[in-house]
Parts: structure tokens; sequence; C-alpha cells
């Protein structure tokens, strides 16, 4: 299966360049990173916590079947622009990895589809590799197909 989502790690950066094109409306790829009842069914964890603002933060958390925590997500919003761009730190806890700065940008390419951009910047090189090393890429990925399909019933 091809990967929709294409991931561009330069040799030597600690840097990431993600790159999606949807089959939706900027402002409805936008409302499935802002809202917090979309983002739960795309990325399939809980939302605890969304404040899509300026200065706004976030938690995620997911659990398996017996309802252990297996995966908790935070970060602060330090920029908001509607249908524009998000930037964010990304912090998982528990592990190793140590948080993240992430520019999103939302470029609409006609009336019916757009581009999603994703610039993350890691702390070192080690640990974007240790990243990549992980089936990250695949489920990013699988993480957008659901995004467009879960989005494609808002339309």
């Amino acid at each position: 299966m091809e990967l929709k989502t294409k991931i561009n790690a330069e040799k030597d950066k600690q840097e990431l360049m993600i790159t999606r094109e949807f089959d939706l409306p900027v402002e409805l790829l936008f409302k499935a990173y802002a809202e917090a009842d979309i983002v739960e069914q795309w990325m399939g964890t809980k939302v605890l916590k969304l404040e899509s603002k300026k200065y706004g933060s976030y938690q995620f958390e997911t659990s398996n079947a017996q309802g252990n925590v297996v995966f908790k997500a935070n970060g602060v919003i330090h920029e908001f622009v509607p249908n524009q761009k998000i930037t964010r730190t990304f912090e998982m806890e528990n592990t190793p990895f140590a948080t993240q700065l992430e520019f999103l940008e939302f470029e609409k390419l006609t009336e019916n589809t757009c581009k999603l951009n994703i610039h993350i910047i890691y702390k070192s090189l080690a640990l974007r590799d240790q990243m990549l090393a992980l089936p990250f890429a695949q489920g990013l990925n699988m993480a957008h197909n659901r995004l467009q399909d879960v989005v494609n019933q808002l339309k």
C-alpha cells in the first residue's frame, strides 16, 4: 500500500518534514486538528483536554482493552491561526523522547483539496532517528487515512 503521507528526513538534521494532501476543504482539515470529538475519532485516543487557541494546551490518553493507560501525550499551543497554522509542543509521557516542536501549516489547494505540511524539530538527531526506527511512517499514514475517512462523513 502506498504511503500518502510523505516523510522527508534529511541526513544530519534533527527535523522531519511531513506532507499529506487531502481531498477535503482546508477548513475541514483544520477542524480535524482543532475539535476534540473529531481528534478522538481519527487518532483513536481519548482527548482529556484540547484548548484550541494561542497559549492553550492539550492532553491525550490511550488505554488498552483492559483499561490500562498505554500512551499519554501533552503539549502547549504557541500559535493558532484558524485554517492556516498551529505551532505546538508535543511530549510523550513515560518515554525516552524529549519534547518536540511542531509547526503545522494548512494549505488550500482548491475548494475541495488541501495540503498539510508538518515540520517537526527534535532535541537531537539521535532522537529523530529513534522515532524513524519505529513504525512511525506507517502509523502516521494510517492515522491520516482515518482522518480523511472520518472528515469525509462531515462534508
